[in-house]
């Protein structure tokens, strides 16, 4: 929508609030999301003068939540005057720096924060952090579903779950379990994570960093920034990137290094047929009962036992929770079989290194359906294996010339689609019995649909319908 008037955008004016931790300073808050929404709520609690805008519709559940709440917004518009007085910025991770009205704001020297780093604030809960390019979702999923059985008073924040700001405000818990992605950690800046999971670092999202690497590498080690000595840093010791940067920081935290055999210094790790723990208490199971199997799994699966360990938690309700965790929507997730051909929703690989790690642990021939908004992928890394294990490819986008440009010279046969019903019917004609159908992208959803949830819940009741 423009940046100017519309006629169809509204603004709700409410009293404000005065006294409190506030003292009347005004909070504006960019974005009316689940992240948005939560941090407005916690700022109005907490005695601010509240705006929130949006230049999109803003949900009639957030709505909602706003109007009880007397919290003043408008949406479809960036009103300049009603953002550019703000005493602070709560910016939603999904708009980029380049934004418009984030240009005003930074050129005025207001300052620009995200949901997590204001919610720290007012809460002196523990908070168990995980980020990585790949992964994130699981682990995090995991850790929660770990500290639930333990009986932990627990929420699930981030990227997933319910806003953290929202939780402090109104639901608070001992501990928050929270997935960030590098747009959270780029607005974070005071806050402390308490146990930090560094998964994996691999290229992602370089359009949003100038396509520099190292940018976004640099977003992704916030996360043991401001860490101390009572705290924990767990990270996977084979990623060459993390073993690089891990030389330019002083590190405070105790560290859990994790690998998949054992290497010196790895507290985590395969050996034998068992899955082994040695810090901070010895634990150990058979690889064969973890429930999530793959070798991007078996990382998953270590760090986030070392999380339940290094809190405390029992040996047999982790060795419960690793054996009956029953995985992640749209994460490698068994759609349904049909004409002997199996179908698996991995909506969730929006890069390239996802993928890879998708098409490693098929064990037979596939039919990969890849593309959608291209976030400046280097395809190569997948070329190996999708030689080795693909029978037929399957271009699904609004765009797919650069599919067309790094894979048609491998010989594989192609389908160019533009819609998931075109794609599903392409699978369907090129799958044999005892192949597999993987939705496993590499990009970003946002071309033909509203988001990685809706490309595959299309997915999902197209194949069951075939």
């Amino acid at each position: 929508m423009k940046n100017s008037e519309n006629n169809n955008s509204k603004t709700i004016q409410s009293p404000l609030p005065s006294g409190g931790a506030g003292g009347g300073c005004r909070i504006v808050v960019l974005g009316a999301g689940e992240s948005g929404a939560g941090a407005a709520v916690l700022a109005k609690k907490e005695g601010f003068d509240v705006f929130v805008s949006d230049m999109s519709k803003i949900a009639p559940h957030y709505q909602q939540m706003l109007n009880e709440r007397h919290i003043a917004w408008e949406e479809g518009r960036h009103t300049e005057e009603m953002i550019l007085n703000a005493d602070e910025i709560i910016k939603s991770p999904g708009i980029p720096d380049t934004a418009p009205m984030v240009r005003k704001a930074i050129e005025k020297g207001i300052g620009i924060i995200s949901e997590i780093e204001f919610a720290s604030r007012y809460t002196t809960s523990k908070m168990i952090c995980i980020t990585g390019s790949n992964g994130k979702t699981t682990t995090t999923s995991l850790i929660y579903h770990i500290f639930k059985e333990a009986g932990y008073d627990c929420g699930l924040a981030g990227n997933i779950g319910h806003s953290l700001a929202l939780q402090v405000a109104e639901e608070p818990h001992e501990y928050y379990i929270i997935e960030l992605s590098s747009f959270q950690l780029d607005n974070m800046y005071d806050f402390r994570a308490n146990i930090a999971i560094l998964l994996n670092i691999t290229p992602d999202h370089l359009d949003r960093y100038d396509f520099k690497m190292q940018n976004y590498v640099d977003s992704k080690m916030r996360i043991i920034q401001n860490q101390t000595s009572d705290d924990a840093f767990i990270y996977w010791n084979d990623d060459p990137v993390i073993k690089k940067e891990l030389e330019k920081y002083d590190i405070k935290a105790i560290q859990y290094p994790f690998s998949e055999l054992k290497e010196k210094g790895s507290i985590g790790y395969i050996e034998k047929g068992q899955y082994v723990l040695e810090e901070p208490t010895p634990f150990n199971m058979e690889q064969e009962a973890l429930s999530l199997t793959g070798r991007h799994n078996i990382y998953n699966s270590l760090a986030a036992g070392l999380a339940g360990n290094i809190a405390g938690i029992r040996k047999e309700v982790i060795r419960k929770s690793l054996g009956d965790f029953p995985g992640v929507e749209h994460r490698l997730e068994k759609v349904t079989t049909v004409r002997g051909v199996q179908y698996v929703n991995d909506s969730k690989a929006t890069n390239v290194d996802a993928c890879w790690y998708a098409l490693d642990s098929m064990k037979t021939r596939v039919v990969l359906i890849l593309g959608g908004k291209d976030k400046g992928n280097d395809y190569a890394p997948i070329v190996p294996l999708v030689k080795e294990k693909c029978s037929a490819l399957v271009y699904l986008g609004a765009d797919n010339t650069k599919l067309h440009q790094n894979f048609d010279a491998l010989g594989i046969p192609v389908r160019d689609t533009h819609s998931m019903k075109e794609c599903v019917e392409a699978c369907y004609e090129l799958a044999q019995p005892g192949e597999t159908v993987l939705l496993s992208p590499c990009c970003a959803s946002f071309d033909l649909f509203k988001n990685m949830e809706d490309r595959g819940e299309q997915f999902k009741e197209l194949v069951r319908n075939l």
